[in-house]
């Protein structure tokens, strides 16, 4: 009818994320978060006017403090078999979407190892995006937690406390400056705990 948006576009949103920050440094931090979004034509108009938008977007990723290679590789090799079972080109496509946004720019850093992330997927039907992000939520628990109980009980120094809290300063850094999901939240008037509920107990910095 030739009718222009002038308001806000209502929109629908549905997710789960979780952060987990072993307190033993030798466990990694790990990040996940699936997520639905659909807009809704404004009140007055119909779809025509304003047709709906809908996507899915998520992904995992791990932040080690200290490096154990054979740990990186169960933790990658359970997400490629997960993208693999769905689209052999999701895994090079989606890692690669991973180790570019966690970039800590203004360190010239990444936030940690990567995994996979995706956004605005909605070139498939909507029940092979769900049952896509589905099994990567459901893959968590296989990647990630055999790694916590193989090193929740290691031995460590205060340096090695130290240096867990100052990359831990390096995930607030990101998480405060950078990360969409903390910029939507702020923005879109979200429950400030939640928003913010990715962020360690303790972090550290120190001025060089």
């Amino acid at each position: 009818s030739g009718n222009k948006v002038t308001e806000a576009v209502p929109f629908f949103a549905a997710g789960i994320s979780s952060v987990m920050h072993p307190w033993n440094p030798m466990a990694p931090t790990m990040h996940f978060n699936y997520r639905y979004f659909e807009t809704q034509p404004p009140a007055g108009m119909d779809e025509r006017d304003a047709p709906r938008a809908w996507w899915f977007g998520g992904g995992t990723d791990i932040t080690p403090s200290y490096l154990f290679e054979e740990d990186m590789k169960h933790f990658h090799g359970t997400y490629k078999a997960v993208c693999d079972k769905h689209d052999p080109e999701y895994y090079p496509e989606f890692k690669k979407w991973c180790d570019e946004y966690f970039q800590i720019k203004h360190r010239g850093e990444t936030r940690g190892l990567g995994g996979i992330f995706f956004d605005d997927q909605n070139n498939k039907s909507k029940d092979e995006h769900f049952a896509f992000s589905t099994d990567c939520a459901n893959a968590v628990v296989e990647s990630y937690v055999p790694l916590v109980a193989k090193h929740k009980d290691d031995p460590y120094t205060a340096a090695e406390k130290e240096w867990q809290q100052l990359r831990r300063g390096r995930y607030v850094e990101f998480n405060l400056v950078y990360d969409r999901g903390t910029t939507f939240g702020l923005k879109t008037g979200g429950r400030i705990e939640s928003v913010l509920m990715s962020l360690p107990l303790t972090c550290r910095f120190e001025y060089c």
